[in-house]
């Protein structure tokens, strides 16, 4: 008897320390195995209760969702199987990290967490500072019952943008304009690609896991204010730039289930294709407005990239603001369930812009339940909600009960949601670390952005006439002016969505004013001048050799930068007018898409669009004088007047001032001393 109860003892001893490992018991239950058998050998009811709790967990197989050797539907069915209607619905929550905290993240089950535009956790903020609060949100994640990791999201556009001393690289206008080498007529993916690779870099480096790009809008009108968000007014230019995907997720492996995300675990992040579908197309370039087409319009020309984005395995679709022939795409089920997952069987999730459910009404959160059902009726799986969490969670846990909304509504959603986390190794790797730090604004981040800037370069003239072109630039000369607002300012270098999210003015973030980069190109012996807005009386007295004048918009965002008259920043029209009427000049336009310019065309003897190039200033002083030849060739037609717009190549009234396709070019020195 004596060796029998012995036995059960290290049997029963064994079957408490399996329970406590995988945290069915508490520490404070360890007591109960000493009396498991009692003095005369019997099992106790302590010992009955723990043999039941093995025997469930021997036939559940409690751990199979945290076994990455299960299959990946096995995981997800399991986790589900556990999850609470609270735990679903949390899932399906994202808040801004204003109002997040670990606490809140574990109280309300919260699946993701956003940071929206210049919303950091301090003042230049370093990749440190960013670990640090990421992972104190993620403690709070692992910290609830099934330990389910948070998901953290940020506009990284254009580089991490919203991070200080990060490579901003220039905006999508100026990347769909880049063109390859050999194929002149064709864009530069391997590019896009490339940088896709480096903001995905920066972006861990900071321990995020997820960005809110590419925008594949197809921009119809510039007065639009997301225009420079936009590749180009041609879908083709588009569908090829949806190859910054697997820069930023990685390549799908050629064996790999089609249409589902694919994320590679640590150096990338989960991409997201927007704004799905049509916000390129609004009438009259009003941001958020109505996109008036007939269904083959939307399928040739909007729909295409994201055919080849699900192709190219992005986790995620975000859904656009605006509406299609009346119908708000937040509720638009037609589109989001009916085309979109049914019809082309994407397999990662669907996000809400940030208070996207609430505009569905009119005027916004009208009606904020009404909001909430018709947005993850459309199916829409995870509410970028962003503040006002506990009255999504309470409302769609009432439509819920309600039967309203269906729990295999829900359940498709959650499936959605952690499918991605899965696939990304977050359950594996939750917790960032510095081991990428050193990445953000890396030297050969900076060195590729400079590569991107020489090649978004468009020459729109060259000389008053063709046999007396005035770029390249001597790099000697006795003295030369450079003039205008944009000369000497990273912010309006960068435009929108950096560090803040209108963007600014001033030299907000680390980089190379256009102004520092002609001081670095030109010999010692060339005297460099600046003055931002010169007086007529100031160039009389000067004998400069020629002058730069750089101008253009100021920074904006969104509804922000809609514009009826697409004019450049004042006083930029004047200091053309008085530097190019006095000195050979060339003009430098930073904007963030073609600008009314065709009155001031004749005084400009060189004009060159330059977008919104980013931090890299050097790049534009690397072609203009003349070490790399321009190649770039407009990914959108540039207007005479805005009574033309919208414009697009291929409409009967074509005729633009600029036309799509057009781009002059120049050789480099070297290769014109060779020849």
């Amino acid at each position: 008897m004596d060796k029998v109860c012995v036995c059960e003892k290290e049997k029963l001893h064994h079957i408490l320390d399996t329970l406590l490992s995988l945290e069915i018991v508490d520490k404070k239950y360890m007591s109960v195995s000493k009396i498991l058998v009692d003095q005369h050998g019997r099992v106790t009811a302590a010992a009955l209760v723990a043999l039941w709790l093995w025997t469930a967990v021997v036939e559940a197989g409690y751990t199979k969702y945290k076994d990455p050797k299960q299959p990946l539907n096995v995981r997800i069915k399991d986790l589900i199987s556990r999850m609470t209607l609270e735990e679903k619905i949390g899932q399906m929550t994202q808040i801004e990290r204003k109002v997040a905290s670990a606490d809140v993240i574990k109280k309300y089950f919260i699946g993701s967490i956003v940071s929206g535009g210049g919303s950091v956790p301090g003042p230049r903020a370093s990749a440190e500072n960013w670990i640090n609060m990421v992972n104190e949100f993620q403690k709070g994640a692992l910290s609830t019952r099934l330990g389910i990791p948070m998901i953290y999201g940020i506009d990284a556009v254009h580089g991490h943008n919203n991070a200080y001393n990060a490579t901003i690289f220039p905006h999508n206008v100026g990347l769909g304009v880049t063109r390859q080498v050999r194929l002149e007529d064709q864009p530069d993916p391997e590019l896009v690609k490339r940088i896709g690779a480096a903001t995905a870099l920066e972006v861990r480096a900071t321990g995020i896991h997820y960005t809110f790009a590419p925008c594949i809008a197809v921009c119809r009108d510039p007065r639009w204010g997301r225009c420079y968000e936009s590749y180009s007014e041609d879908h083709q230019i588009v569908q090829s730039m949806t190859e910054i995907i697997p820069g930023l997720q990685g390549d799908v492996p050629s064996d790999y289930p089609k249409n589902f995300p694919f994320v590679n675990p640590r150096t990338k992040v989960a991409a997201c294709a927007k704004h799905f579908v049509g916000d390129g197309g609004t009438t009259d370039g009003i941001n958020e407005n109505n996109t008036v087409i007939d269904w083959n319009g939307l399928l040739n020309i909007h729909m295409p990239a994201y055919l080849d984005s699900i192709r190219k395995g992005v986790a995620t679709v975000m859904v656009s603001y605006s509406s299609w022939n009346g119908k708000k795409m937040h509720a638009n089920y037609d589109l989001i369930t009916g085309y979109l997952k049914k019809k082309l069987k994407f397999k990662g999730f669907v996000i809400s812009d940030m208070w996207g459910i609430d505009r569905i009404t009119t005027p916004s959160r009208a009606n904020y339940t009404y909001s909430v059902q018709a947005g993850i009726h459309a199916g829409i799986d995870m509410v970028m909600v962003p503040e006002e969490y506990v009255e999504f969670i309470d409302d769609l846990t009432l439509l819920v009960k309600k039967n309203v909304i269906p729990m295999s509504r829900i359940n498709d959603a959650v499936r959605r949601i952690l499918r991605v986390k899965f696939i990304m190794g977050l359950f594996e790797n939750p917790m960032a670390d510095l081991s990428l730090a050193d990445q953000l604004g890396s030297q050969d981040h900076r060195e590729l952005a400079r590569e991107a800037v020489r090649k978004s370069l468009v020459l729109l003239k060259n000389g008053k006439n063709s046999n007396e072109p005035l770029l390249p630039l001597p790099t000697s000369s006795k003295k030369i002016l450079v003039a205008g607002s944009h000369a000497n300012d990273i912010g309006n270098q960068c435009g929108g969505w950096t560090i803040e999210w209108n963007g600014q003015t001033g030299n907000i973030t680390v980089g190379t004013t256009i102004l520092t980069a002609v001081k670095n190109s030109v010999d010692g012996s060339t005297e460099v001048v600046y003055n931002e807005s010169p007086e007529a009386e100031f160039l009389k007295a000067n004998n400069f050799s020629y002058a730069i004048v750089v101008v253009g918009e100021l920074p904006y965002v969104e509804t922000k930068g809609d514009s009826k008259n697409l004019t450049i920043a004042e006083p930029g029209y004047s200091t053309i007018i008085n530097v190019c009427e006095s000195v050979k000049c060339v003009v430098i336009i930073i904007s963030g898409r073609p600008v009314y310019i065709e009155p001031y065309l004749e005084k400009i003897d060189a004009l060159v669009a330059a977008w919104l190039p980013g931090t890299e200033g050097q790049g534009i002083t690397d072609v203009l004088f003349g070490e790399y030849g321009f190649t770039g060739k407009l990914a959108r037609t540039w207007f005479r007047t805005v009574g033309q717009l919208p414009m697009n190549i291929g409409d009967p009234h074509y005729d633009p001032l600029f036309p799509f396709g057009y781009g002059l070019t120049t050789s480099p020195r070297l290769l014109k001393a060779s020849q």
